[in-house]
């Protein structure tokens, strides 16, 4: 980083704060801004601004939205029955482009990781309980990621809810469409043997 200009050294220190972005990828990223259009880098530069104007939190879903309450809880034809648990809004994002669940979601914006320092109180857990409590949600489907973090966020969320009569379930684990069994590790085969259903 020595060789490079002030200017720079200073765009690649704030690309690299960008998570999985280091400091050579922040550098090629650096250097394309360099050779791209004036035009190019201000649309890049607008493009930002307006994200952090625009954007806000859904009041309902905590799913980031240009209005007050997101397209989604905004759509009556939605079941507000059943309230699909995430932690960040790229995985309500996937769920939405498989186009098969009708339900509501709840981003919690992050998942159980005290040795990162992130407790129950860093996650927006106090805005689902105040949904369960209003009524009317029979079900919560936790979609958290299929790891130790997710499996812990999953884990208090059941306790939180164990003395409600309301319905949870955790999303299936396992075998990939199109995977081999041959090269699948062996947590997922244990959880594939374990959530294996009839035919």
């Amino acid at each position: 980083m020595k060789s490079y200009a002030q200017p720079i050294k200073r765009l690649i220190a704030e690309l690299a704060k960008l998570p999985g972005i280091g400091e050579k990828t922040a550098a090629r990223l650096a250097n394309y801004i360099l050779r791209a259009t004036t035009d190019d880098v201000e649309k890049l530069a607008e493009s930002l601004v307006e994200v952090k104007r625009k954007i806000r939190l859904c009041r309902v879903c905590l799913n980031p939205s240009e209005e007050d309450i997101c397209h989604i809880c905004a759509n009556p034809a939605r079941d507000r029955q059943v309230i699909c648990v995430v932690e960040e809004p790229d995985a309500l994002a996937a769920i939405e482009e498989s186009g098969v669940f009708a339900g509501t979601y709840h981003v919690l914006h992050g998942a159980l990781a005290p040795l990162d320092g992130i407790g129950p109180e860093n996650l927006r857990l106090g805005e689902l309980q105040k949904r369960v409590e209003d009524g009317g949600v029979e079900e919560l489907i936790l979609a958290t990621n299929p790891n130790v973090h997710g499996e812990a966020t999953a884990l208090l969320i059941m306790r939180m809810f164990k003395d409600r009569p309301l319905r949870i379930t955790r999303i299936a684990m396992g075998v990939p469409m199109g995977g081999d069994l041959k090269y699948v590790d062996k947590m997922t085969i244990s959880k594939s043997l374990e959530f294996r259903r009839g035919m």
